[in-house]
């Protein structure tokens, strides 16, 4: 994989393989939320979001499973083991408080029951979930 350098303040130009670099990037990003978006769904989820954003940051996918709320973050990698350690406390962080932001506009706010997972990609696009991975 190709490795993209950030463009010097002040050029006003773009180099052609980082946009395409970013663009590819993007791409398999939604291709992982999409199949672990199926899974759930296979599980007799709902979607409820996707890519939703509230003021803190973005959270992957919102699911209803059952009474419960679930919010996922995607990680995509070349393994299993990668995938796993690229969720950063940072993003928990961020995770955690979108989340409030959009339990607030519920009819049950705050009191609603909820589960934080983590939708792992990697390898072929072998795909699994890590329910209850946050928190708890």
């Amino acid at each position: 994989m190709e490795k993209t350098r950030r463009v010097p303040k002040g050029t006003g130009a773009a180099r052609p393989g980082l946009i395409a670099a970013g663009g590819m990037s993007h791409a398999a990003g939604m291709a992982a939320e999409e199949e672990v978006a199926r899974l759930y769904e296979r599980a007799g989820c709902q979607v409820l979001a996707r890519r939703w954003r509230g003021t803190e940051g973005e959270i992957d996918l919102i699911l209803q499973d059952g009474a419960e709320t679930v919010f996922v973050e995607v990680k995509r990698s070349k393994t299993q083991a990668q995938a796993a350690a690229r969720l950063s406390a940072r993003q928990i962080q961020r995770i955690t408080t979108s989340a409030a932001e959009f339990l607030a506009d519920l009819p049950s706010g705050s009191l609603t029951p909820v589960r934080f997972d983590v939708g792992l990609v990697y390898g072929d696009g072998q795909a699994e979930i890590l329910r209850g991975a946050i928190g708890s």
